[in-house]
């Protein structure tokens, strides 16, 4: 329960297992399967139930960091942020049949557009809340308020 607690401080949801199937019908309005905090989503990717893509920029992964076995398909490329042209074939060619699309970005917010069109094209895309590096603090400091590598999930510098 306490790996979840600050995503639901953040954004009011449930992430427990009980509240997946209502989450999904909340967000599917939305156009896609729904959130979930970046514990539950590492639980899916350890339980061989998900595939987690990493939809941020190459530069971004390099600079900031990785997950270990996250597959990169860019939502928008740098510099610029122009829509990635090959999304679409990267991300079904990265996601089996059968397996959760985990999107991750840098904050939980890009990733939702990346869920959308997964979701479009087929897959049961979920966003992970709070993304990588999670907000920025009151210094505008991000990897302090909320993200993957704030609980202590695998990542690695590159």
């Amino acid at each position: 329960m306490h790996e979840t607690l600050p995503a639901n401080r953040h954004s009011g949801l449930r992430h427990d297992a009980a509240a997946a199937a209502v989450q999904a019908q909340e967000r599917s309005a939305q156009g896609y399967a729904g959130d979930v905090s970046p514990a539950l989503a590492w639980q899916w990717v350890q339980a061989g139930q998900a595939v987690l893509v990493d939809v941020r920029t190459d530069a971004e992964r390099a600079w900031v960091g990785e997950v270990p076995g996250a597959v990169a398909v860019a939502w928008k490329q740098w510099p610029g942020m122009a829509l990635n042209p090959q999304f679409d074939a990267q991300i079904q060619a990265a996601v089996p049949p059968g397996r959760k699309a985990l999107l991750l970005c840098r904050s939980g917010v890009r990733s939702i557009a990346a869920a959308q069109r997964a979701t479009a094209l087929g897959l049961e895309a979920w966003n992970v809340l709070e993304g990588f590096e999670g907000d920025p603090d009151e210094h505008a400091h991000r990897g302090r308020v909320g993200g993957w590598r704030f609980h202590g999930l695998p990542w690695r510098q590159g």
